[in-house]
């Protein structure tokens, strides 16, 4: 019986089979981990570092336009890192995020006054959003966490929530990071406990590289006396002309072409890269 569990840890799964994100932000032990990463401004885990921020949020606003009265739609927010920022240069920010810890950390730090943020926690696949918007943001390449169907859903929501020639501004994982990942797998006990629960548990990891797909996932399998999760993270990797099909297909334009949103020039190496892709209006085909 033992054998055939160990069987299914190391299997590889079929692409974006299922998707398990509620897992990290609903636990209470692994969201607090995960809030602790965001706000640690010295390392990039689950954040840029604080000056990476600040030069993205100086690169919106200063070649951009992101400041004063400019509505903005900022899609995993996290703790507010950006949505704050812009904020307080007088944007007009809404923010949408799964965890409901980083939601409450956002709205109180949050600079006050009539440009105070509003922040919304939920799946921004399908949660309400009021308004319409000049500017969307998704940062740190969540856009290459969703499957296909999924990002044709979020893409066909952002069509109805940007007004014609809103920007949709976001980076992406890119094809040499892909050649760059090996397959791996590793076990480990953690007797005290530590990031996925306080409790004993062991932890498996397998890391799988689907060349074709142009996809990486990184599963991990969690082990506790008196439960077992599986969480899976999927990261989809691109090139301009395949990301520029997949923004056209729904409606928008790739308009400019980025090595990171800070700003710096496109990287053709690189493992990263960044673009602003623009609405195209509703009766334009």
């Amino acid at each position: 019986m033992m054998f055939a569990e160990l069987e299914a840890i190391v299997a590889r799964p079929a692409p974006f089979c299922t998707t398990t994100l509620a897992l990290l932000w609903d636990d209470p032990h692994t969201s607090e981990h995960m809030l602790r990463y965001h706000l640690d401004s010295t390392v990039g885990l689950s954040s840029r570092t604080a000056e990476v921020v600040d030069r993205c949020v100086d690169w919106l606003s200063g070649t951009l336009g992101v400041g004063a009265g400019v509505r903005v739609l900022d899609l995993g927010c996290g703790p507010g890192l950006y949505g704050n920022r812009l904020a307080a240069i007088g944007a007009e920010v809404t923010g949408v995020d799964l965890s409901a810890r980083s939601i409450r950390y956002a709205q109180e730090t949050a600079p006050s006054g009539r440009r105070r943020p509003a922040y919304i926690c939920g799946d921004y696949l399908d949660v309400a959003i009021p308004g319409t918007f000049d500017v969307a943001l998704m940062i740190f390449c969540d856009f290459c966490a969703l499957s296909p169907g999924q990002r044709g859903v979020l893409l066909g929501r952002l069509r109805a929530l940007l007004d014609d020639g809103g920007r949709f501004v976001f980076d992406v994982h890119a094809l040499p990071g892909l050649s760059a990942r090996p397959e791996r797998s590793s076990f480990a006990p953690h007797p005290a406990g530590g990031f996925w629960s306080p409790n004993p548990y062991f932890e498996f990891v397998n890391s799988f590289v689907y060349r074709a797909e142009r996809l990486t996932l990184d599963r991990y399998d969690i082990i506790e006396a008196d439960r077992r999760r599986t969480v899976y993270n999927w990261l989809q990797h691109f090139d301009v002309p395949a990301l520029e099909r997949e923004l056209h297909e729904h409606g928008f334009d790739l308009t400019a072409l980025l090595g990171d949103l800070t700003g710096a020039p496109f990287d053709p190496g690189g493992a990263e890269f960044a673009v602003v892709a623009t609405r195209r209006p509703l009766t334009s085909g």
